[in-house]
């Protein structure tokens, strides 16, 4: 094991973007720790991908509703790689209104634990750890929900619930960034419609109609929905070029924020 190497925790990591950003980091020369709770059927592709890396890496199964499993995540992160340097906050609890209809009591209270609770107390636990790292990174990420609300093309994508929870996370970025300066940087990636997020490579994809599909990629500016890619570039500069940017909330959204409305052609004028 090289203790000169950086130690990364990603969170949600057994499949899309957290999968690729896990191994894009262990190929980076990182060591990893990932971790995963539920999708068991993907697990066996997981531990394929991540061995195929040939670095260095951990994966953990958690339940990070649980705040006491939490604290043994962590200590089984220090235990094997000795510290922490960047948290991958990647966690949350979609509750698309295609697929569920409206919340019960049950899924509103879950949305909470997943999409803002659990982000809060495992930056709790790694704080101290980041705060001792020379280079110490944390990456929310969010939503556009959080600004778009259940409105437009969105509403049949995003619950109220899960819009709350997202503009929640926005507010403990800014905190996050004051609490850990100046050691540790604290940003957040805003995600509109990617592949696995909302996008074409998830159960709720195929519950729109064409005319719904049609809609959400009209009001994108970039006219389609995000690539893995596009994502793993982002993490790479925050974490590589961004030495001093903290308390940002980037959106990476294709322009569906701003789209929808045309620009109108210039008047003549009158004079």
């Amino acid at each position: 094991m090289d203790k000169d190497k950086p130690v990364a925790l990603v969170l949600g990591g057994i499949k899309g973007i957290g999968n690729a950003v896990g191994r894009f980091l262990v190929r980076q020369g990182i060591r990893v720790a990932v971790t995963y709770y539920d999708w068991e059927e993907s697990l066996d592709a997981m531990r394929r991908g991540f061995a195929d890396t040939g670095g260095e890496y951990l994966i953990i199964k958690v339940n990070l509703r649980d705040t006491e499993a939490i604290d043994t995540m962590m200590t089984r992160v220090i235990d094997r790689f000795g510290g922490l340097d960047i948290l991958i906050n990647n966690i949350e609890r979609g509750g698309w209104p295609v697929v569920h209809g409206a919340y019960t009591r049950e899924q509103w209270d879950l949305e909470m634990e997943t999409t803002l609770r659990a982000k809060k107390w495992v930056f709790e636990a790694a704080l101290p750890w980041l705060k001792k790292s020379s280079a110490g990174c944390v990456i929310n990420f969010s939503s556009i929900s959080g600004i778009v609300g259940r409105s437009g093309p969105a509403s049949y994508i995003f619950n109220e619930g899960y819009a709350l929870a997202n503009r929640g996370v926005s507010l403990l970025t800014e905190t996050w960034a004051r609490l850990g300066a100046p050691e540790v940087r604290v940003n957040e990636i805003m995600l509109g419609f990617f592949e696995t997020r909302h996008g074409e490579k998830t159960r709720g994809w195929g519950l729109l109609t064409s005319a719904q599909k049609q809609a959400l990629i009209d009001h994108t500016l970039m006219g389609r929905t995000g690539k893995i890619e596009d994502v793993v570039r982002l993490v790479s500069f925050l974490i590589n070029d961004a030495p001093f940017m903290t308390g940002s909330v980037i959106r990476l959204d294709g322009g569906y924020c701003i789209g929808g409305d045309t620009v109108a052609p210039m008047p003549e004028g009158v004079e």
